[in-house]
């Protein structure tokens, strides 16, 4: 009897994990940089052991629902609906201000106003996943500055809708009216569960005390809710994601979902790592060595660039220097859906095949390097902290 061929696949990345885990464990490393370098190591340009890219990707994007599932089950509604000048107001200056230095840049080249605001767009995208593992790592999602970034990732997940249109006016590729009334409906549904969710505070599910202790079926139960409030934002045009986090407030708020938080831990570990695995895959090293200086080049102005931005706002919404420094580095990377961005502007013609594979390469340098530049900035952040209390 033959082996299945995807079992030597499995157990080469188990393997790989728990080795690179150990020694980034020793380093005090994050397990995101395992995860990414598991992709790198074992994807199509180093061993080629992982090759199926499509497969991969799919299923990673279940991790980040349920990532954004267990967040929204961890936040307080009331928390941030109160901050939302930060998140508002934060979100709007941080992509008017990257596309304008964007259109610096490209009235230099004389790029068209299409590809400026594309890459604008780009740019001004944080990771979600990256920066909400982290935060979840460090136990810091129910800090200030906790809050202020998981404010401006979910405002950023929403504004993804209004860009994709925007693109497609730039383009020629006009939405459809169904479409945009669609997309108003599943806006007036979140609002209003939002809204549902703050008023009753004490919400019951009436069919999940049928359930009793039956185990297994609270498993199904739990990725039931997660994924039918990311099927519901993903049927009217919003962001899946969206949906999968007012789930977990909405699992918050009932008092007979105490166990999903344990009952889902395991699943959304492994799915959450074929996410970050999915995105080292990516890395396409003999296009890296060919154009490594213009690479470097747009990656430490991507950082620097998003650094200065977000502290900037974050300092000017009335955060002190310290906060605002470490949610500027924590906002600084460019995120997941980038990738989306970028891709759409590929397929209708903004950017051609070479701007859209250093596009690639660079938003998957910037996901595969964040957790270390975070943590130089959060570990200078604290030595000046340090120096001008003790001044």
């Amino acid at each position: 009897m033959h082996a299945d061929p995807a079992i030597p696949v499995f157990v080469a990345a188990i393997l790989t994990i728990l080795i690179l885990g150990m020694i980034m464990k020793k380093l005090q490393q994050p397990h995101v940089l395992v995860y990414l370098l598991v992709g790198i190591i074992l994807g199509p340009d180093v061993l080629g052991i992982i090759s199926n890219h499509a497969a991969v990707t799919r299923v990673g994007s279940f991790g980040v629902l349920l990532l954004l599932f267990f967040i929204g089950m961890e936040v307080s509604p009331r928390r941030l609906i109160e901050n939302w000048i930060i998140s508002v107001i934060g979100t709007l200056l941080q992509v008017l201000v990257s596309v304008g230095v964007v259109t610096l840049l490209g009235l230099y080249l004389e790029w068209s106003l299409a590809r400026i605001v594309l890459l604008g767009f780009v740019i001004s995208l944080s990771s979600t996943a990256v920066v909400l593992k982290l935060l979840e790592d460090w136990k810091e999602m129910g800090t200030r500055v906790g809050q202020d970034v998981l404010g401006i990732l979910l405002v950023q997940d929403l504004i993804i809708v209004p860009m994709l249109i925007i693109l497609g006016f730039l383009s020629g590729d006009k939405p459809t009216a169904q479409t945009l009334i669609l997309q108003a409906l599943g806006g007036i549904i979140i609002i209003s569960l939002v809204v549902w969710i703050l008023i009753k505070e004490d919400i019951h599910l009436p069919f999940l005390k049928y359930l009793g202790s039956d185990h297994e079926m609270q498993v199904f139960a739990s990725l039931g809710i997660c994924f039918s409030m990311a099927l519901l934002t993903g049927i009217t045009e919003l962001s899946a994601a969206l949906g999968a986090f007012v789930g977990g407030m909405i699992v918050a708020s009932a008092k007979e979902t105490h166990w999903i938080h344990e009952s889902l831990s395991s699943i959304r570990i492994i799915f959450i790592a074929f996410f970050f695995v999915s995105v080292g895959m990516l890395i396409d090293f003999n296009f890296i060595t060919k154009y490594w200086g213009q690479i470097t080049f747009l990656l430490i102005a991507a950082y620097s660039t998003n650094l200065l931005i977000n502290a900037g706002i974050l300092k000017a919404l009335g955060e002190n220097w310290s906060v605002s420094l470490y949610g500027g580095a924590l906002l600084s990377q460019i995120g997941e859906f980038s990738f989306v961005i970028a891709a759409v502007g590929y397929q209708i013609g903004i950017i051609n095949k070479f701007a859209y594979q250093m596009t690639i390469s660079v938003i998957s340098l910037s996901l595969l390097l964040s957790p270390l530049w975070i943590i130089v900035i959060k570990r200078l952040t604290d030595i000046a902290h340090i120096k001008l209390k003790r001044a």
